[in-house]
Protein backbone atom coordinates (compact mmCIF):
# COMPACT_ATOMS: atom_id res chain seq x y z
CA UNK A 1 0.00 0.00 0.00
CA UNK A 2 0.87 3.61 -0.30
CA UNK A 3 2.66 4.95 3.16
CA UNK A 4 5.49 3.33 2.21
CA UNK A 5 5.31 5.38 -0.90
CA UNK A 6 4.89 8.08 0.90
CA UNK A 7 7.61 7.61 3.89
CA UNK A 8 4.64 6.80 6.60
CA UNK A 9 4.36 3.61 9.00
CA UNK A 10 0.61 2.94 9.10
CA UNK A 11 -2.30 4.60 6.61
CA UNK A 12 -3.56 8.20 8.09
CA UNK A 13 -6.49 8.16 6.74
CA UNK A 14 -8.61 4.94 7.61
CA UNK A 15 -12.16 5.29 8.99
CA UNK A 16 -11.66 2.93 12.15
CA UNK A 17 -12.18 5.36 15.13
CA UNK A 18 -8.42 5.39 16.26
CA UNK A 19 -8.19 8.05 19.26
CA UNK A 20 -4.42 7.68 19.10
CA UNK A 21 -5.23 10.55 15.91
CA UNK A 22 -7.11 12.09 18.12
CA UNK A 23 -6.33 16.03 17.08
CA UNK A 24 -8.44 18.18 19.83
CA UNK A 25 -10.39 19.50 17.32
CA UNK A 26 -12.52 22.92 19.21
CA UNK A 27 -15.68 20.92 18.85
CA UNK A 28 -13.95 17.38 20.36
CA UNK A 29 -12.58 19.15 23.30
CA UNK A 30 -15.87 20.83 24.05
CA UNK A 31 -17.78 17.61 23.95
CA UNK A 32 -15.90 15.73 25.95
CA UNK A 33 -15.78 19.02 28.76
CA UNK A 34 -19.12 18.79 28.51
CA UNK A 35 -19.21 15.25 28.98
CA UNK A 36 -17.03 15.16 31.84
CA UNK A 37 -18.37 17.95 33.98
CA UNK A 38 -21.50 15.99 33.90
CA UNK A 39 -20.36 13.04 34.76
CA UNK A 40 -19.24 14.95 38.07
CA UNK A 41 -22.99 16.01 38.92
CA UNK A 42 -23.62 12.55 38.99
CA UNK A 43 -27.29 12.64 37.62
CA UNK A 44 -29.35 12.85 34.18
CA UNK A 45 -28.83 11.83 30.71
CA UNK A 46 -25.98 13.28 28.98
CA UNK A 47 -26.57 13.60 25.01
CA UNK A 48 -24.04 14.25 21.86
CA UNK A 49 -25.70 14.37 18.86
CA UNK A 50 -23.89 14.65 15.18
CA UNK A 51 -23.78 14.16 11.74
CA UNK A 52 -23.07 10.80 10.15
CA UNK A 53 -19.04 11.03 10.36
CA UNK A 54 -18.64 13.84 12.73
CA UNK A 55 -17.01 11.84 15.14
CA UNK A 56 -18.92 10.90 17.61
CA UNK A 57 -17.37 7.22 18.13
CA UNK A 58 -14.32 8.40 18.02
CA UNK A 59 -15.07 10.86 21.41
CA UNK A 60 -16.95 7.68 22.56
CA UNK A 61 -13.87 5.77 22.78
CA UNK A 62 -11.42 8.94 23.93
CA UNK A 63 -14.25 8.91 26.90
CA UNK A 64 -13.90 5.26 27.67
CA UNK A 65 -10.26 5.65 27.75
CA UNK A 66 -10.41 8.42 30.27
CA UNK A 67 -13.23 8.20 32.49
CA UNK A 68 -11.38 8.48 35.77
CA UNK A 69 -10.97 5.16 37.92
CA UNK A 70 -13.76 5.53 40.28
CA UNK A 71 -16.15 5.15 37.31
CA UNK A 72 -18.01 1.52 36.14
CA UNK A 73 -18.79 2.05 32.51
CA UNK A 74 -21.15 -0.38 31.03
CA UNK A 75 -20.60 0.06 27.13
CA UNK A 76 -23.37 -1.00 24.43
CA UNK A 77 -22.28 -0.14 21.02
CA UNK A 78 -25.22 -1.31 19.01
CA UNK A 79 -28.23 -0.67 20.87
CA UNK A 80 -30.76 -1.25 18.32
CA UNK A 81 -32.23 -3.94 21.46
CA UNK A 82 -35.89 -4.55 22.56
CA UNK A 83 -35.92 -4.10 26.52
CA UNK A 84 -34.96 -7.27 28.05
CA UNK A 85 -32.44 -7.35 25.67
CA UNK A 86 -30.71 -4.30 26.79
CA UNK A 87 -31.50 -5.28 30.66
CA UNK A 88 -29.36 -8.42 29.75
CA UNK A 89 -26.42 -6.28 28.12
CA UNK A 90 -26.25 -3.75 30.89
CA UNK A 91 -26.26 -6.69 33.33
CA UNK A 92 -23.42 -8.18 31.51
CA UNK A 93 -21.55 -5.07 31.43
CA UNK A 94 -21.70 -4.49 35.09
CA UNK A 95 -20.93 -8.40 36.25
CA UNK A 96 -24.16 -9.70 36.84
CA UNK A 97 -23.65 -13.45 36.82
CA UNK A 98 -25.81 -15.78 34.90
CA UNK A 99 -27.38 -12.78 33.45
CA UNK A 100 -28.63 -14.64 30.04
CA UNK A 101 -30.46 -17.29 31.72
CA UNK A 102 -32.77 -15.37 34.86
CA UNK A 103 -36.12 -13.74 34.88
CA UNK A 104 -36.60 -9.93 33.71
CA UNK A 105 -38.29 -9.72 37.29
CA UNK A 106 -34.85 -11.30 38.74
CA UNK A 107 -32.93 -9.41 36.31
CA UNK A 108 -33.90 -6.30 37.45
CA UNK A 109 -33.70 -7.39 40.92
CA UNK A 110 -29.99 -8.22 40.59
CA UNK A 111 -28.98 -4.93 38.27
CA UNK A 112 -30.21 -2.88 41.50
CA UNK A 113 -28.32 -4.91 43.46
CA UNK A 114 -25.34 -4.28 41.56
CA UNK A 115 -26.25 -0.97 41.39
CA UNK A 116 -25.66 -0.75 44.96
CA UNK A 117 -22.96 -2.53 45.79
CA UNK A 118 -20.68 -0.50 43.46
CA UNK A 119 -21.96 2.70 45.34
CA UNK A 120 -21.18 1.37 48.52
CA UNK A 121 -17.70 0.55 47.17
CA UNK A 122 -17.63 4.05 46.18
CA UNK A 123 -17.41 3.67 42.52
CA UNK A 124 -20.29 5.60 39.93
CA UNK A 125 -21.97 4.03 37.11
CA UNK A 126 -22.20 5.08 34.02
CA UNK A 127 -24.00 3.91 30.86
CA UNK A 128 -22.80 4.52 27.83
CA UNK A 129 -24.58 3.97 24.43
CA UNK A 130 -23.23 4.47 20.62
CA UNK A 131 -25.80 4.90 17.65
CA UNK A 132 -28.63 5.76 20.77
CA UNK A 133 -30.88 6.91 17.67
CA UNK A 134 -31.35 3.38 16.81
CA UNK A 135 -33.05 2.25 20.37
CA UNK A 136 -36.49 1.53 20.08
CA UNK A 137 -38.88 2.95 21.60
CA UNK A 138 -39.75 1.04 24.12
CA UNK A 139 -36.31 0.82 25.26
CA UNK A 140 -35.61 4.47 25.90
CA UNK A 141 -38.37 4.06 28.19
CA UNK A 142 -36.23 1.01 29.93
CA UNK A 143 -33.99 3.56 29.68
CA UNK A 144 -35.67 6.38 31.55
CA UNK A 145 -37.13 3.83 34.23
CA UNK A 146 -33.11 2.30 34.91
CA UNK A 147 -32.17 5.61 36.16
CA UNK A 148 -35.01 5.93 38.60
CA UNK A 149 -32.80 3.30 40.88
CA UNK A 150 -31.23 5.57 43.32
CA UNK A 151 -30.48 6.28 47.04
CA UNK A 152 -31.77 8.94 49.20
CA UNK A 153 -28.70 10.88 48.27
CA UNK A 154 -27.99 10.25 44.39
CA UNK A 155 -28.89 8.73 41.27
CA UNK A 156 -27.52 5.30 40.68
CA UNK A 157 -26.60 5.22 37.20
CA UNK A 158 -25.87 8.23 34.61
CA UNK A 159 -26.47 7.76 30.80
CA UNK A 160 -24.56 8.99 28.23
CA UNK A 161 -26.53 8.85 24.42
CA UNK A 162 -23.99 9.35 21.45
CA UNK A 163 -26.70 9.59 18.48
CA UNK A 164 -27.49 10.81 14.94
CA UNK A 165 -30.05 14.05 14.58
CA UNK A 166 -32.83 11.32 14.36
CA UNK A 167 -32.70 10.90 18.34
CA UNK A 168 -33.34 14.47 18.68
CA UNK A 169 -36.66 14.51 16.28
CA UNK A 170 -37.60 11.13 18.85
CA UNK A 171 -37.42 13.00 22.05
CA UNK A 172 -39.75 15.82 20.19
CA UNK A 173 -42.45 13.25 20.62
CA UNK A 174 -44.91 13.28 23.25
CA UNK A 175 -44.03 9.92 24.05
CA UNK A 176 -40.45 10.71 25.22
CA UNK A 177 -41.08 13.92 27.14
CA UNK A 178 -40.42 12.52 30.70
CA UNK A 179 -37.04 11.21 29.14
CA UNK A 180 -36.11 14.52 27.68
CA UNK A 181 -36.57 16.38 30.81
CA UNK A 182 -34.08 14.11 32.24
CA UNK A 183 -31.08 15.36 29.36
CA UNK A 184 -29.19 17.56 31.95
CA UNK A 185 -26.51 18.05 29.64
CA UNK A 186 -26.07 18.05 25.99
CA UNK A 187 -23.72 18.84 23.15
CA UNK A 188 -23.83 19.70 19.43
CA UNK A 189 -21.27 17.88 17.58
CA UNK A 190 -20.43 20.84 14.04
CA UNK A 191 -18.73 20.12 10.99
CA UNK A 192 -15.07 21.11 10.66
CA UNK A 193 -14.23 24.61 8.96
CA UNK A 194 -11.72 25.07 6.27
CA UNK A 195 -8.35 25.84 8.85
CA UNK A 196 -9.85 22.84 10.93
CA UNK A 197 -9.81 20.29 8.02
CA UNK A 198 -6.28 21.26 6.79
CA UNK A 199 -4.90 20.98 10.13
CA UNK A 200 -6.80 17.46 10.60
CA UNK A 201 -5.56 16.47 7.69
CA UNK A 202 -1.46 17.50 8.34
CA UNK A 203 -2.26 15.76 11.89
CA UNK A 204 -3.04 12.70 10.92
CA UNK A 205 0.06 12.21 8.14
CA UNK A 206 2.29 13.43 10.92
CA UNK A 207 1.06 10.81 13.20
CA UNK A 208 1.48 8.57 10.33
CA UNK A 209 4.70 9.22 10.30
CA UNK A 210 5.54 11.54 7.54
CA UNK A 211 7.81 14.11 7.94
CA UNK A 212 8.69 15.52 4.26
CA UNK A 213 7.34 18.57 2.69
CA UNK A 214 3.44 18.80 2.64
CA UNK A 215 1.55 16.51 0.71
CA UNK A 216 -1.26 18.92 0.56
CA UNK A 217 -1.51 22.66 -0.36
CA UNK A 218 -3.41 24.81 2.10
CA UNK A 219 -5.57 25.76 -1.46
CA UNK A 220 -6.03 22.02 -2.08
CA UNK A 221 -6.73 21.22 1.84
CA UNK A 222 -8.90 23.91 1.39
CA UNK A 223 -11.28 22.32 -1.67
CA UNK A 224 -11.12 18.84 0.43
CA UNK A 225 -13.78 20.87 3.25
CA UNK A 226 -15.51 22.53 1.21
CA UNK A 227 -15.96 19.16 -1.17
CA UNK A 228 -16.69 17.34 2.26
CA UNK A 229 -18.51 19.61 3.97
CA UNK A 230 -16.05 19.28 6.96
CA UNK A 231 -17.32 16.12 7.65
CA UNK A 232 -14.24 13.71 8.67
CA UNK A 233 -15.39 10.68 8.09
CA UNK A 234 -15.52 12.25 4.11
CA UNK A 235 -12.21 14.18 4.71
CA UNK A 236 -10.39 10.49 5.62
CA UNK A 237 -12.04 8.72 2.32
CA UNK A 238 -11.18 11.61 0.42
CA UNK A 239 -7.90 12.15 1.04
CA UNK A 240 -7.32 8.20 1.12
CA UNK A 241 -8.37 7.78 -2.56
CA UNK A 242 -6.42 10.66 -3.46
CA UNK A 243 -3.11 9.43 -2.05
CA UNK A 244 -3.66 6.00 -3.79
CA UNK A 245 -4.07 8.00 -6.90
CA UNK A 246 -1.04 9.59 -6.65
CA UNK A 247 0.68 6.34 -5.83
CA UNK A 248 -0.76 4.88 -8.88
CA UNK A 249 0.75 7.23 -10.89
CA UNK A 250 4.42 7.40 -9.19
CA UNK A 251 3.93 10.75 -8.02
CA UNK A 252 4.48 12.45 -4.66
CA UNK A 253 2.52 15.85 -5.11
CA UNK A 254 -1.52 16.23 -4.81
CA UNK A 255 -3.26 17.66 -7.09
CA UNK A 256 -6.67 19.60 -8.24
CA UNK A 257 -7.07 16.54 -10.73
CA UNK A 258 -6.59 14.08 -7.77
CA UNK A 259 -9.29 15.93 -6.08
CA UNK A 260 -11.57 15.72 -8.71
CA UNK A 261 -11.20 12.02 -9.12
CA UNK A 262 -11.10 11.25 -5.96
CA UNK A 263 -14.68 12.62 -5.58
CA UNK A 264 -15.95 11.10 -8.75
CA UNK A 265 -15.79 8.16 -7.34
CA UNK A 266 -17.14 8.51 -3.85
CA UNK A 267 -20.40 7.07 -3.42
CA UNK A 268 -23.04 9.97 -3.40
CA UNK A 269 -20.68 12.85 -3.75
CA UNK A 270 -21.46 12.70 -7.52
CA UNK A 271 -24.08 11.20 -9.81
CA UNK A 272 -22.52 7.58 -10.89
CA UNK A 273 -23.97 7.58 -14.22
CA UNK A 274 -23.38 4.73 -16.41
CA UNK A 275 -19.84 4.50 -18.08
CA UNK A 276 -18.75 7.14 -16.07
CA UNK A 277 -14.75 6.27 -15.71
CA UNK A 278 -13.64 4.62 -11.77
CA UNK A 279 -9.84 5.85 -11.66
CA UNK A 280 -9.58 4.59 -7.88
CA UNK A 281 -10.45 0.57 -9.70
CA UNK A 282 -7.82 1.40 -12.46
CA UNK A 283 -5.42 2.54 -10.35
CA UNK A 284 -5.58 -0.92 -8.11
CA UNK A 285 -6.28 -3.44 -11.38
CA UNK A 286 -2.51 -1.56 -12.04
CA UNK A 287 -0.89 -1.64 -9.33
CA UNK A 288 -1.70 -5.08 -8.82
CA UNK A 289 -0.99 -6.12 -12.64
CA UNK A 290 2.33 -4.63 -12.14
CA UNK A 291 3.24 -6.29 -9.33
CA UNK A 292 2.41 -9.80 -10.68
CA UNK A 293 4.70 -9.20 -13.55
CA UNK A 294 7.54 -7.80 -11.62
CA UNK A 295 7.12 -11.34 -9.65
CA UNK A 296 6.58 -12.93 -12.65
CA UNK A 297 9.98 -12.10 -14.65
CA UNK A 298 12.12 -12.25 -11.11
CA UNK A 299 10.67 -16.05 -11.39
CA UNK A 300 11.91 -16.04 -14.55
CA UNK A 301 15.86 -14.84 -14.02
CA UNK A 302 15.31 -17.11 -10.99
Amino acid sequence: MYFNHFGLRELPFTLTPNTNFYLGLESHNEALAVLFTALKTGEGFIKVVGEVGTGKTLICRKLLNEIPDNFVTAYIPNPYLEPDELRRAVAVELGVQQAQSMSVQLLTQRIQQRLLELNSQGNSVVLILDEAQALPGESLEALRLFTNIETETRKLLQVVLFAQPELDERLAEKAFRQLKQRITFSYQLRPLNAFEVEHYIQHRLQVAGHNGAPLFSRALAKKVAKVSGGIPRLVNIICHKMLMLAYGEGGYQLSNKHLSRAIEDTEGMQDNTPGKFYLISLVIVTVLAGLYFSWDILGTLL
